[in-house]
């Protein structure tokens, strides 16, 4: 066996047998690092075993039997990291984090980290942590939530995560997950360190540390000096970040242990003691190329090449080894032997475990696990403005937000709300109107303005037991950083088997219809970048008391299910008060008398009528309820089925509600590429339904300033035109 593994060549073995032991690379003594002679050959042992699960998945993959992997060799200094930090310190790791895995499961009796990640080299239905989704390090024993990223996209949630110690520490908060003595670890390479996620989540960190708030995290930027096939600068690294305000620089040379684990000790003591970020970096090397496809001599001299495998983290720790605890050049290579044996026989007993078997078994995590966590009571600030006058009176849709907002942080005092101008202001529209001064600073805050950070927050919030609430400004503001929700958020529950879930409420100001703004960013109507997004609901209110409803459901789904919820909220309707007529209070509602929520997966069903069916969502329900009562004038009778829910698309709802209808009509007020108009036909074709059918939407343009936008949005006037083309009414019978 051991001969099968050393086919894919790493270097190590003859380089040992040759005597060609690196130099040392730093004067680090075992004393510097707190490291006992016993501790280094169990990290050591760990270097060891990751190189091996390397190098027999390689020969997997060259036989057909293993998956495209990502192998850590020449990273396995960040053994060094696991052995420092304490086993409930949440770990984001890189994916060349190995040796991490494997030295924080040696501190758990009963771990089999080697069994784990065979399985999730082989895509087994037994893998721990995906269940065979996908080849990824983690664990929830071991505080190691699966991380698929390649771009650095985890790094906000590590800073969210952080701010969660802290504000639960602040809020004295019992129930949280993350010790709030616990530190924040998160892992990255030299070139991902280029990407705008890397760079804002390290930004808001040096931001509060700048500001003296507390953030127990530690960035570890693996630097291997290489992307792939692209070169990173020398010195770059330490110049980007080498003197970041508010940012403790700790470097360490990874190919060393020792130095390894001194460094990380330091940049440990930052974080946990001083309660003060912390950018670990740490000089890896890269060996065997990106990827067990990547064919590296395309690309690299192989002079290059040699002298890299010549600076191999397991050479050096060889070395130590010998100098510190007396081992000989025979002892290590029989370590390495048996070692590669063992791992030989794990992998090999791993390709006969089973595998993910149908659609159902794949899709499963989809739907969180359930959160059945009882809510913490909140309760007002001393001194809190009493709003129980407007809780009497009637009110339009944003006030009416801000106070099922205040509801929510009244009965679970986990719920936060943060964002863009959200506190003091009060949103820009006044969604969240005083709800600063009734729960204070730590429940109520202002982010920085960057969406990646503002999101990347809220799923660090997430893993710490919080309901977070953040806003995005405008709906075209998400675009900046939907990956937080797409590629993090959404598909932890995924990866994760169910084991993690994010749950939150991501409030949306947006959609089209606002008098005076134009372009893409204040005016957008496109809800596609949310609709193909597996696990996530998509709710959209068309009045102020449908807004309360669905709100308390949103909560419930996130509290209970652990449900990722977005909730757009169309802008032009937050003021409305009005349908048809001036002060006829229409679109109003009292707080105090909206009783109950909105049951997930049923659609508001307004109107008896016969003649029609009307499918629509937000503005567009306004607009058709004002279509409705201009088409009774004239004789015809239709029925109102407001979606509410964009995604899943309720379509059993939809066609019980339409009934015996014949008449369809399709109110879709988004772009006519991509709307939820798209996927309702489409189930209606699917299903064999012969419905007199039509849809309306938006042309697929960006909106223009002024009336030019009446040209491009469906109109009410749009929409009796249509309905009456549906049923045959010639234009001069509907002017009659």
């Amino acid at each position: 066996m051991a001969g099968a593994i050393g086919a894919a060549k790493d270097g190590f073995l003859d380089r040992l047998k040759q005597g060609r032991i690196p130099a040392p690379v730093t004067a680090a003594s075992l004393n510097d690092a707190g490291l006992s002679r016993t501790a280094l050959a169990g990290v050591f042992e760990s270097q060891l075993k990751s190189r091996a699960l390397d190098l027999k998945a390689r020969q997997l993959g060259a036989e057909k039997r293993g998956f495209y992997s990502i192998g850590s060799a020449g990273h396995e200094g960040n053994a060094g990291l696991a052995h420092v930090l304490r086993v409930d310190d949440i770990a984001f790791l890189h994916y060349r984090s190995g040796a991490f895995y494997i030295e924080r499961a040696r501190k758990v009796p009963g771990e089999t980290p080697l069994w784990n990640m065979a399985l999730s080299f082989v895509a087994s239905s037994e893998d721990p942590i995906s269940g065979g989704r996908h080849k990824v390090i983690g664990s929830k024993s071991l505080a190691i939530p699966p991380q698929t990223s390649t771009i650095a996209s985890h790094l906000p949630k590590a800073m969210g995560a952080a701010f969660s110690i802290a504000l639960a520490r602040t809020q004295k908060k019992p129930d949280a997950p993350l010790p709030l003595d616990s530190v924040v670890y998160c892992s990255f390479g030299d070139a991902s360190a280029n990407h705008s996620t890397a760079q804002g989540a390290v930004n808001a960190a040096a931001l509060a540390g700048y500001r003296g708030l507390p953030l127990p995290l530690i960035f570890c930027c693996e630097d291997n000096g290489i992307g792939i096939s692209v070169k990173t600068p020398n010195g770059w690294i330490a110049a980007n970040f080498g003197a970041r305000p508010g940012v403790r620089y700790v470097y360490g040379d990874g190919r060393d242990i020792v130095d390894a684990i001194r460094a990380g000790r330091d940049a440990e003591r930052c974080a946990r003691l001083a309660r003060k970020p912390a950018f670990l970096h740490l000089r890896t090397v890269r060996l065997m190329g990106h990827a067990g496809s990547d064919i590296e001599s395309g690309y690299r001299e192989k002079a290059e090449i040699e002298r890299e495998a010549d600076d191999d983290p397991l050479l050096h720790s060889a070395r130590r080894m010998m100098e510190e605890t007396g081992v000989s050049t025979e002892d290590v290579e029989r370590l390495y032997h048996d070692v590669s044996a063992s791992v030989g026989r794990t992998m090999e007993a791993a390709c006969e475990r089973p595998k993910l078997s149908s659609a159902a078994e794949v899709c499963a995590p989809l739907t969180p696990m359930k959160n059945v966590a009882a809510p913490r009571k909140g309760a007002l600030a001393k001194n809190a403005p009493d709003d129980s006058r407007a809780r009497q009176e009637p009110q339009h849709m944003s006030r009416l937000i801000s106070l099922a907002l205040e509801e929510a942080m009244m009965r679970d005092r986990d719920v936060v709300v943060f964002g863009e101008d959200v506190a003091k202001k009060g949103g820009v529209y006044g969604a969240t109107t005083r709800l600063q001064q009734k729960f204070g600073p730590a429940r109520v805050f202002d982010t920085v303005l960057d969406e990646q950070s503002i999101l990347g927050l809220s799923i660090g919030l997430a893993h710490n037991g919080y309901i977070p609430v953040p806003e995005i400004q405008f709906l075209a503001y998400v675009h900046n950083a939907e990956d937080q929700l797409r590629g993090e958020a959404a598909s932890l529950s995924f990866f994760s088997n169910a084991q993690y879930a994010n749950p939150m409420v991501v409030r949306i100001a947006g959609l089209a219809y606002q008098k005076g703004f134009g372009g893409h960013f204040h005016n957008d109507n496109s809800v596609a970048v949310f609709r193909d997004i597996p696990g996530v609901v998509l709710v959209c209110p068309s009045s102020g008391e449908e807004a309360v409803k669905l709100l308390r459901e949103s909560f419930r789904l996130a509290r209970r299910e652990g449900r990722l919820v977005i909730f757009l909220e169309p802008i032009a309707l937050y003021g409305t008060k009005d349908l048809m007529r001036e002060g006829d209070g229409v679109m109003t509602a009292v707080f105090n008398d909206i009783d109950g929520q909105a049951n997930f997966g049923e659609p508001h069903v307004i109107g008896a009528g016969r003649d029609l069916a009307i499918i629509s969502y937000g503005n567009g329900s306004y607009l058709s309820r004002r279509a409705m009562n201009k088409l009774a004038g004239g004789g015809v009778e239709a029925r109102l089925i407001d979606l509410r829910w964009l995604a899943p698309l309720p379509i059993d709802a939809v066609i019980d509600a339409i009934g015996p209808r014949k008449n369809v009509l399709i109110v879709d007020e988004c772009r006519k590429t991509g709307g939820p108009a798209e996927e309702i036909i489409a189930q209606f074709a699917d299903r064999g339904l012969n419905y007199n059918l039509k849809r309306i939407a938006g042309v697929d343009t960006f909106i223009p300033l002024g009336p030019a936008a009446d040209e491009v949005l469906v109109s009410e006037n749009d929409i009796t035109a249509a309905a009456h083309a549906l049923l045959g009414i010639k234009p001069a019978r509907a002017a009659e």
